[in-house]
């Protein structure tokens, strides 16, 4: 099997994106097609695709702020994203189902905070469910708190990784 390339999401990516979004997070949790098309258009240097043989079969996407605050639902939307800015929120991290217990979030993910780090960015910060939890302590990020989200009706945990220094 071949590698899987890396690459900035583009405008043409966003129903293959939307498909993996829909497949890989349950009900309300999943963001709307127009919110993917808005963080491809908004801020494509933060929205990494992943593909193998031309497909894509996952991808992250995120914004920027000067002060996080991951229960911010208007944030989704890219409400208050400055690209210039040091933090980075993380919103979706999905692989294509079919995909999945691969090792490719994982290789996904460490693609991202390398090209996080070469952006200068100071930290990298997500929600997830209790489940991951483990997962991305492997990839170096630091359980913070249960958050006050309850997105999708779901119970979520604020993790963060540090970038810089």
């Amino acid at each position: 099997m071949s590698a899987p390339t890396f690459r900035q999401a583009v405008p043409s990516d966003t129903d293959r994106c939307f498909q993996i979004e829909i497949s890989a997070y349950e009900g309300d949790e999943a963001a709307t097609r127009e919110k993917i098309a808005t963080r491809i258009a908004q801020y494509p240097q933060g929205f990494v695709v992943m593909a193998l043989d031309g497909q894509v079969i996952g991808f992250i996407n995120s914004g920027c702020a000067h002060e996080v605050v991951l229960a911010d639902e208007a944030f989704k939307e890219l409400v208050g994203h400055d690209a210039q800015a040091p933090e980075v929120v993380i919103m979706s991290v999905a692989i294509d189902p079919a995909m999945q217990g691969k090792g490719y979030s994982t290789l996904m993910m460490r693609r991202f905070v390398e090209q996080m780090r070469g952006l200068g960015k100071r930290n990298i910060h997500l929600m997830c469910k209790q489940r991951h939890v483990g997962l991305y302590e492997r990839l170096g990020y630091r359980y913070v708190r249960p958050s006050a989200s309850d997105h999708g009706g779901m119970a979520w945990h604020e993790m963060v990784m540090a970038l810089a220094g």
